[in-house]
């Protein structure tokens, strides 16, 4: 007779370092980096060492974090952010996310307790958006709220705080309080467009995202509107000066790209698809990086 096979168990599947790495989004975390550039170009005495470990700390620590956080719960199997196609998780992906964000708040220990404050609350608010037992993802208004103002405001003022080392409480100047505002109406504006293509996924799971809320057409009706309250903003912050016209130049040609992507949308609804998505946010991204880096290179380095 044939000895009967041994049946093993089968081992969880590990993630490839080449999954984990696809899943962190690094290169979303561009897109975001306008918000440090605009503290920056604010600030009146940076400290040269902590500017560049602020910035490590939320753009390589902080953010990837998040983006694997919300992986590991969502799950997607269709496009996301700069993810085409994303590859399986599995509860490593859980374990990197919460290691970024311990060696996140170990590094902003030697920032200071105001910023290591920041990194609490930001983590905390990332990860109450997508864990299933409270999964603010569910509610629309509130989730683009917390996203808006987290990713905006408070990113903003943590920046300037923790480059400049002031106290909190000079963080109650006007002029502070109008840049980090229409960093949250940024945000507000082009977060939606990033949800417009993913009804569908956003459906099965349960997930009634602002976009999905508003539908394809209120998706880029809203984002048109906050859009413009912004511009309104940056006339008056920049006084109706150079600046102000040299921003609305470098945002063009997003502001082009989504007037005729939004003509051909209304009557395909369709064409709001991911790879049309990534375009409007690339173009979004790229100019206003462009912007608040030479305005800081013009007005703190006097090139």
């Amino acid at each position: 007779m044939e000895t009967p096979a041994v049946i093993r168990p089968k081992m969880p599947s590990t993630m490839s370092l080449r999954a984990i790495w696809l899943h962190l989004r690094v290169p979303f975390s561009f897109f975001l980096m306008p918000v440090f550039w605009f503290a920056l170009s604010q600030s009146p005495h940076p400290d040269q060492a902590r500017t560049w470990v602020v910035f490590a700390i939320i753009h390589l620590l902080l953010y990837p974090a998040s983006h694997a956080y919300n992986s590991y719960y969502d799950k997607d199997e269709e496009s996301i952010g700069l993810l085409a196609s994303p590859p399986p998780v599995d509860r490593t992906l859980w374990g990197v996310a919460w290691g970024l964000d311990v060696l996140a708040l170990l590094l902003g220990a030697w920032v200071g307790w105001p910023f290591v404050a920041y990194l609490l609350v930001y983590g905390l608010l990332s990860k109450a958006y997508s864990y299933d037992g409270i999964r603010l993802k569910k509610y629309p208004v509130l989730s683009w709220l917390i996203v808006g103002t987290c990713q905006g405001a408070l990113t903003y003022l943590a920046t300037y705080q923790a480059i400049n080392q002031v106290a909190v409480t000079t963080l109650v100047q006007s002029d502070l309080w109008l840049a980090a505002g229409l960093c949250t109406l940024n945000i507000l504006a082009i977060y939606p467009i990033t949800q417009v293509y993913q009804h569908a996924e956003d459906g099965r799971r349960g997930d009634l995202t602002m976009s999905r809320w508003l539908g394809v057409r209120g998706t880029f009706w809203c984002t048109g509107v906050i859009f413009m309250l912004a511009t309104a903003g940056f006339y008056f912050f920049f006084r109706g000066q150079t600046p102000f016209y040299c921003l609305q130049l470098c945002l063009f040609p997003a502001t082009l790209f989504f007037v005729i992507w939004y003509s051909r949308v209304y009557r395909k609804p369709h064409l709001a698809n991911y790879q049309s998505a990534m375009r409007m946010t690339l173009l979004a991204g790229v100019g206003l990086n462009l912007f608040f880096i030479v305005y800081w290179l013009v007005a703190e380095k006097g090139i």
